[in-house]
């Protein structure tokens, strides 16, 4: 049977040092969308092994030629390594979508966990610093709150997060005090959300984290941001990315998001 996805592995600079980005390119389309994918593990852990089967599923049901972003990762490495990451990355599939038959007008970001946080971070990027605005963003489960201030109360037995794995991944991630309200790793700390791109955003009913995705999906669109919000019942952080039902509305979302004009 001749397989459907092209799977490959890149090297490219990085901000602190050389990533890995592993390419998912759907072999017989032409002229497709791209989605950079940046996988969840706290900040501190994760690889793209993980951003398998979710890349994978994106890239043949949109399709789509999706990146999977091997970011660099803390305490080594911390803020803002992994958001300049995300955006050399972006950089590098601009420059070469050409050569892989997509079209760099038409970028979005997905993310999970960590990953959301830093997808979220280089949608301000983006639209920032003018390489390429997003299309869209999808955040599922993100991790957007260094103030921990918004931590779901009273969640049942099946929380699979606890307050202190979170506490631990920021001060890894933003050691310093002041960068915890940095717009780029504290998107609910921003004050210019207007201009970002339509979001998706998907929380689990039994998440330590579910309010981070919700206040941010209130206040995208108080600043008129079309978003798409649902909390999935039933589901702890770490199974959001594996769920049926959320990774549907991701695949729905970025192709009516992503598509030709």
């Amino acid at each position: 049977m001749k397989a459907r996805l092209d799977i490959s592995d890149i090297a490219i600079a990085g901000h602190a040092q050389d990533i890995k980005l592993r390419s998912f390119l759907p072999c017989a389309h032409n002229d497709m969308p791209i989605v950079l994918y940046l996988h969840g593990g706290g900040f501190v852990k994760g690889s793209l092994a993980e951003a398998n089967m979710p890349a994978s599923l994106i890239a043949e049901r949109i399709p789509a030629w999706v990146i999977a972003v091997g970011y660099s990762l803390a305490p080594e490495f911390p803020f803002p390594a992994a958001t300049e990451d995300a955006h050399l990355a972006l950089a590098w599939v601009t420059e070469h979508a050409r050569r892989y038959r997509a079209d760099w007008n038409r970028i979005a970001v997905v993310g999970h966990d960590a990953g959301g946080n830093i997808a979220a971070g280089l949608a301000a990027i983006a639209r920032d610093r003018g390489v390429r605005r997003l299309s869209a963003q999808a955040l599922l489960a993100p991790m957007l709150d260094p103030s921990m201030t918004r931590l779901a109360d009273g969640l049942p037995g099946r929380s699979d997060l606890a307050q202190e794995d979170c506490a631990r991944s920021y001060r890894a991630y933003l050691p310093n005090a002041s960068q915890r309200t940095h717009p780029y790793a504290a998107p609910l700390e921003s004050r210019r959300l207007g201009t970002l791109p339509p979001t998706l955003i998907a929380t689990a009913e039994h998440d330590l984290v579910r309010g981070d995705g919700e206040t941010y999906a209130r206040e995208l669109i108080t600043a008129g941001v079309p978003v798409q919000i649902t909390r999935y019942q039933g589901v702890c952080h770490g199974e959001l990315i594996s769920h049926a039902p959320a990774l549907d509305d991701v695949v729905e979302f970025l192709r009516k998001r992503l598509a030709s004009m």
